[in-house]
């Protein structure tokens, strides 16, 4: 078959405009309906002033950086070198900025200023969802995800700023005092020191934990995808510390308290179970230590006797009161068995190994709550809900990962890569709300006016509509006006030759 004809210098008579060549439904557009809808108070959230300063050179205008970064967020651009390319060559990008080219340096600045105030768009998002009853709050997921820090490879040689003596005492002074100041930290690094050693898919790296809370986005009676209702950084690797802090961020966002929460074993803790408990939320989790569990002699079998304080093993022994540990917040009773009674018994070896104690019980006072909540994730209701979690909060860090290209962060500090994450958030619930923004009728407290014109027409014009008086489309009319219009001026420029030399002569 023959090959098209390829022309690069081909010109247009009427070319089009940039928003004739950006789709009604393309994302773009749904981000500058969200940045046009903001109102006044939504920009002072924001710390900008949305009438300008008169005085001075004129600045780009927020609408247009904002723009840059949510839709460079939900494309997986977060460079500021990589957005002014962007905003250089890429058509959604020059229509979102009305063909301005900002600067990596004013793009960074924007970013720097503003970044922490942002978090309220990824409060926005999701208070636009619930307002228009997209989120299914009886039922969210808890999930954590290990990022890696913005951490660069180290040099083969020192940097200079580190090359004299002096300058190297102090940074490690610095970080000798860093140590001492946690109870925690074993190590500190130089660059990122909120940054922690935490165990990835790629090894053991400087890491950060990024939380989220998860719930089912519903629209025309059905689940269309997922929306993060709560977002949050820490820098332990272990989850259980931020179950509560989690649950409650995302009732403070939507004001609605979830029935049900899904969470891992890595949230598994008697005090986990009791805050739910009090906050009359049901959590299904299953235990860290499943293998134990499933022991013949896991301390759930041994009996208690009340009358005498003690407790009697499978094999019919005994294991007395001994003392009570107290801790910070918890006091532990603990039993122990007969070292001459454990050590003739056929289940050494399996129960307990210890040849100097026998057999030891710790009983604290949340172990009646775990024991209730063995018993409920036993039953098939239970293990039916569980199987949700990994539907739900799951897809959404593969997302974040892979499509928005955030494997690890960019910024440094714990405070900024919380912000960063919030942004991260923020675009994943931007690209839900568009998938359903362009199939359906707009939210009116969530665009403004002039927005709202820029959706595709829900039925087809009559074609008288379409032509003039004449009868000729009108759209062939301008193009007949258009082309005379040209031609004339074409003969002008012929024309000048000739009457210059005319000239010339006289």
């Amino acid at each position: 078959m023959p090959f098209r004809e390829m022309n690069r210098e081909q010109m247009w008579m009427l070319p089009p405009t940039l928003g004739e060549m950006v789709p009604m439904d393309h994302p773009a557009r749904f981000v500058a309906e969200f940045v046009d809808g903001m109102k006044r108070e939504d920009w002072a959230e924001l710390g900008v002033d949305a009438d300008g300063d008169p005085m001075g050179a004129p600045a780009y205008h927020p609408r247009a950086l904002l723009s840059v970064w949510l839709y460079g967020f939900m494309t997986g651009v977060r460079s500021t070198r990589k957005l002014e390319t962007a905003c250089r060559d890429q058509i959604p990008y020059l229509w979102l900025t009305g063909s301005q080219r900002p600067d990596h340096n004013t793009l960074w600045r924007f970013y720097k200023n503003h970044r922490q105030a942002m978090r309220n768009l990824f409060k926005r998002t999701v208070r636009t969802a619930f307002r228009m009853e997209l989120v299914d709050l009886a039922l969210q997921a808890v999930d954590g995800t290990k990022n890696e820090a913005g951490e660069d490879a180290p040099p083969a040689n020192l940097p200079p700023e580190l090359a004299g003596k002096k300058a190297l005492r102090e940074r490690m002074r610095q970080a000798q005092e860093t140590l001492e100041g946690s109870d925690r930290l074993k190590q500190v690094n130089l660059t990122d020191q909120d940054a922690v050693m935490m165990k990835t898919n790629q090894g053991i790296t400087l890491a950060y934990n990024g939380q989220a809370v998860v719930s089912p986005v519903v629209a025309e009676g059905k689940e269309t995808g997922m929306l993060i209702t709560a977002a949050g950084v820490s820098d332990d690797p272990t989850d259980y510390g931020t179950l509560g802090p989690m649950m409650k961020q995302a009732e403070e966002t939507t004001g609605v308290r979830a029935e049900t929460t899904l969470a891992d074993g890595g949230y598994y803790s008697g005090s986990n179970l009791e805050e739910c408990a009090r906050r009359g939320q049901q959590v299904i989790m299953p235990e860290g230590q499943r293998q134990a569990l499933d022991s013949l002699y896991h301390k759930d079998r041994f009996d208690y006797d009340e009358a005498n304080d003690r407790y009697r093993c499978p094999e019919g022994r005994w294991l007395s009161f001994f003392r009570i540990n107290r801790g910070r917040r918890t006091m532990t009773r603990i039993y122990r068995g007969s070292v001459a009674v454990c050590l003739s018994c056929p289940a050494f070896g399996v129960c307990t190994k210890s040849k100097r104690h026998g057999r030891t019980l710790k009983i604290g006072p949340q172990d009646a709550a775990l024991r209730r909540h063995r018993a409920w994730m036993s039953t098939e209701e239970a293990k039916r809900a569980y199987r949700q979690r990994k539907l739900l909060v799951e897809p959404v860090f593969g997302i974040i990962k892979e499509q928005l290209q955030a494997r690890s962060f960019l910024l440094r500090g714990l405070n900024n890569v919380a912000a960063e994450w919030s942004l991260l958030a923020t675009a994943f619930n931007l690209r839900t709300l568009w998938r359903i923004w362009r199939t359906q009728a707009p939210d009116p407290e969530f665009t403004n006016e002039a927005q709202r014109r820029i959706r595709p027409p829900k039925h087809v014009p009559d074609r008288s509509q379409l032509t003039n008086g004449a009868g000729f489309p009108t759209c062939v009319t301008r193009v007949i006006d258009a082309a005379t219009t040209a031609y004339q001026i074409l003969q002008r420029i012929r024309m000048m030759p000739k009457r210059l030399a005319i000239s010339h002569a006289h």
